[in-house]
């Protein structure tokens, strides 16, 4: 796991402190100011490898652009955080040359549909030569780009991995299924990651598609009928997608340790960006509720620490049950001037959509359109007999009221406090 994360001159501000709990660490704030950049560094300082562009140091005054971070695995806490500084006459992060901390299983779920996951049986990096026995490098990491995930992987002529369509159908019609089966683990999952008992999801019997298609493709069985997953929305397709990586990494993970002779990691980390990228608000609700404990359907003892950047108030609200101040996180970036400034805040409920779009994190002065605010601070001032900065075409009760009945559904609750009747315009 990642404990802490320390930068300087890095990104949009001249210093950012993170320390992360133990199970869910949520980012949140406005566009731009740092939520993705922040994830692309957890993932280098977790796996020393960069999953896009690496980040890009600030220039002049002679101070060293810095990152440090304290990592936990299976010996523990590091005693000493891992300090890089940017070699500006090579253009790189120098990677530490002590033996590297094995922090878990990371997997990191990009915005735009693709993954990257890093594993510390596969791809932790070994000297050339081992006990006199030449043995090549292994991959960095496995990077995939939506299609990849689909139609599988390679890297110079070798399979990295099968890709969902082929794994699916091969893991189902395995002739032996049993609780540890990929087959059985990704029908848990697939359940786990359903929005709602009665819209549930689980896998269906491959059919084809196309007499162009050969292969036989999975599909997904639904309420209202049985579906191909090529053929499933946009939104199921990312669910799909990360049950199937979720799987397909704990599987190839645990069949490497059983070939390295050693034990399977008990840490999965979660890097998410964005979790509610292109769900309907039956799968906002549910997402991070289901990201807390789908690890449990690979493994009943893995620990799973979720990091995650969220613009979705409704997300947040149905985090409400299950937030435990002890072992989760809330953070906030705001723009202070022209400073970008990162904090963690003090979790407190809001009860529902509306108190967390008016609350610090999202700071609406109305959960509403943006002329229904003004309308309605236009009605309240007018109220109040604050008649001298009134919009120029709100001046007056008609025109506030016309406006009102406009924008308003007839049971709103604010019609109730629109009591005008009898008052004078101007005193």
């Amino acid at each position: 796991m990642i404990r802490e994360l320390h930068l300087k001159r890095v990104g949009p501000a001249p210093e950012f402190n993170v320390e992360f709990a133990d199970r869910l660490n949520l980012f949140t704030g406005d566009n731009g100011l740092g939520k993705t950049f922040l994830l692309d560094i957890a993932w280098w300082a977790l796996t020393n490898t960069w999953a896009g562009d690496p980040a890009w140091p600030q220039r002049g005054n002679g101070v060293p652009s810095e990152i440090s971070y304290h990592l936990e695995g299976k010996t523990g806490l590091t005693k000493e955080p891992t300090i890089s500084r940017f070699d500006f006459a090579h253009q790189v992060w120098p990677r530490s040359k002590a033996r590297p901390v094995m922090p878990g299983l990371v997997i990191y779920v990009r915005v735009d549909g693709s993954f990257s996951v890093w594993d510390p049986a596969r791809n932790y990096w070994k000297a050339m030569q081992v006990k006199g026995v030449d043995q090549p490098d292994r991959p960095s990491a496995y990077h995939f780009k939506p299609e990849n995930i689909w139609n599988g992987l390679e890297e110079e002529r070798k399979v990295l991995c099968n890709g969902l369509i082929r794994d699916w159908v091969s893991w189902q019609n395995q002739p032996e299924q049993d609780d540890s089966s990929p087959f059985n683990l990704l029908s848990k999952v697939i359940e786990k990651l359903s929005p709602h008992p009665s819209e549930w999801m689980r896998p269906g019997k491959p059919t084809r598609v196309s007499i162009e298609d050969v292969r036989d493709i999975p599909t997904v069985e639904l309420p209202y009928g049985s579906i191909p997953v090529t053929q499933a929305s946009a939104g199921m397709k990312r669910i799909l997608g990360l049950a199937y990586l979720l799987v397909w990494t704990w599987y190839e993970h645990s069949q490497a340790s059983i070939l390295l002779n050693q034990p399977p990691t008990d840490t999965i980390i979660l890097l998410m960006d964005e979790v509610e990228s292109h769900l309907h608000p039956q799968w906002q609700r549910t997402i991070l509720p289901a990201m807390l404990n789908v690890a449990t359907g690979l493994n009943e003892k893995i620990k799973t620490q979720v990091i995650a950047s969220t613009h979705s108030p409704l997300a947040l609200a149905s985090i409400e049950p299950f937030f435990d101040e002890n072992k989760d996180k809330l953070f906030l970036f705001t723009l202070d001037g022209t400073s970008v400034k990162l904090d963690e805040i003090l979790w407190a409920k809001q009860g529902d959509v509306v108190g967390w779009l008016t609350s610090e994190v999202f700071e609406l002065k109305q959960a509403r359109s943006k002329e229904a605010e003004i309308a309605i601070e236009a009605a309240e001032a007018f109220m109040r007999f604050d008649t001298q900065n009134l919009p120029g075409n709100l001046k007056t009760k008609d025109q506030i009221h016309h406006e009102l009945l406009r924008l308003l559904a007839g049971h709103d609750p604010f019609w109730p406090r629109w009591i005008v009747e009898g008052m004078e315009e101007t005193k």
